[in-house]
């Protein structure tokens, strides 16, 4: 975090006191019959909204909803997300109805010192997503200052994320500054040994995220359906298994970069393979040599499961996308609940930094009631995927200048 200056920085540098403070917040919801059905975001950000209001300054919340197409649709309002934020910052939520020019400057000049206010879907300006300098000078209008309390949009370069940042004196917020403090925990300057644990169902879709992480990690363990295809990359049958024949020797360069970086690749020994992809359905536990040809692998088998385990139990640091097998149906979500609670309980017991995000992952880690006990679970998705690919963001990088 030192390239980037923090709450306490800006509380160092100026009184608060009638400030205004815009605050780019990740609003995008998900919301049901006007209620949020969950407030995880919300209730990172609320941490920064109410220390700056309990501390005077005028609180104005920039963020976007949804995919509007640069022109205002009122079913991507933010109003009811306004009204819906009070529980969660145990004060009034003011809102005003564009975020730029005269309703968005009359809204905020009447506001009283600590209030909060919600602008309108920044997105409803086609300058937004187009990262317009013009259109974040607009922004900027509204402020002294500007707060990123949003990582989850900031591999996104728009003009509320990125552009504004250049316009004011800019600060990571709270949850910002958390999410930048575990991700360099993990992966920036990490304590080795460390091991990643990457899952999911097709190598197309994290390629970009493989070849990063063999040359950061000492150990990478790959599961869920793209272990299928380095399985079958190495001649073995993975039967009627998901896979991609076109991506053999995409998987053949990544081991044999591994190799190069003296990175260990940890693939199934043992797998849980089943006839047919449902609830309930039989399965048995093979030898990945002994894949049936009508079997799918559905799951990692337990002694694949122990070996994880015990390299769990070695390292310092674990980084975690994607779950080991099919988690959304029982029986084959053993293997990823397993290794979430074994991470999780190493993690509680102080042996270990664990780092986890990406929206199935988030979905595995709370079915395995493992979320808690982890060291940081990271809300932001996308960008928490291309950070870990070694993409610089830019919403994070405007920060640093």
């Amino acid at each position: 975090m030192s390239n980037h200056k923090t709450l306490d920085d800006l509380f160092k540098a100026v009184g608060l006191k009638g400030l205004k403070v815009l605050v780019r917040a990740d609003l995008n919801v998900p919301m049901a019959d006007g209620k949020i059905t969950d407030a995880t975001r919300i209730e990172r950000v609320a941490g920064t909204l109410t220390e700056l209001s309990d501390r005077g300054a005028k609180v104005i919340v920039l963020s976007h909803f949804g995919r509007p197409k640069g022109r205002p649709e009122q079913e991507y309002s933010l109003a009811p997300v306004a009204a819906a934020l009070e529980p969660f910052l145990h004060r009034k939520a003011l809102f005003a109805s564009d975020c730029i020019g005269d309703v968005a400057r009359e809204a905020i000049n009447a506001m009283p010192d600590g209030g909060i206010i919600v602008l309108e879907n920044t997105r409803f300006h086609a300058g937004e997503e187009n990262n317009d300098p013009e259109f974040a000078a607009a922004l900027a209008a509204n402020g002294n200052v500007y707060v990123n309390d949003a990582f989850s949009c900031a591999h996104r370069a728009h003009a509320s994320t990125e552009a504004i940042a250049h316009e004011l004196p800019a600060y990571a917020g709270r949850a910002m500054e958390a999410e930048l403090q575990a991700l360099d925990a993990a992966l920036g300057n990490p304590k080795h040994p460390v091991i990643a644990i990457v899952g999911g169902a097709k190598v197309s879709t994290k390629i970009s995220l493989l070849g990063n992480l063999v040359k950061k990690v000492d150990a990478l363990v790959i599961g869920g359906g793209m272990a299928n295809t380095f399985l079958a990359a190495q001649g073995r049958d993975v039967g009627k298994s998901l896979c991609e024949k076109d991506l053999f020797d995409t998987a053949r360069h990544i081991l044999a970069n591994a190799r190069s970086a003296n990175c260990e690749i940890i693939l199934p020994s043992d797998v849980v393979v089943a006839k047919e992809f449902k609830a309930g359905a039989p399965c048995q536990t093979v030898p990945v040599t002994e894949v049936p040809e009508d079997g799918m692998i559905l799951d990692v088998g337990a002694d694949t499961l122990a070996y994880i385990a015990g390299r769990i139990e070695t390292a310092k640091t674990v980084v975690w996308n994607g779950p080991l097998g099919a988690f959304e149906m029982s029986p084959f979500d053993a293997g990823t609940v397993t290794a979430a609670r074994h991470v999780a309980m190493m993690t509680k017991m102080g042996n270990l930094i664990s780092v986890a995000g990406g929206g199935d992952t988030v979905a595995a880690l709370n079915e395995a009631g493992a979320t808690e006990d982890f060291t940081y679970v990271s809300a932001a998705g996308g960008a928490f995927l291309e950070w870990m690919e070694g993409v610089e963001l830019p919403g994070v990088q405007a920060l640093a200048q």
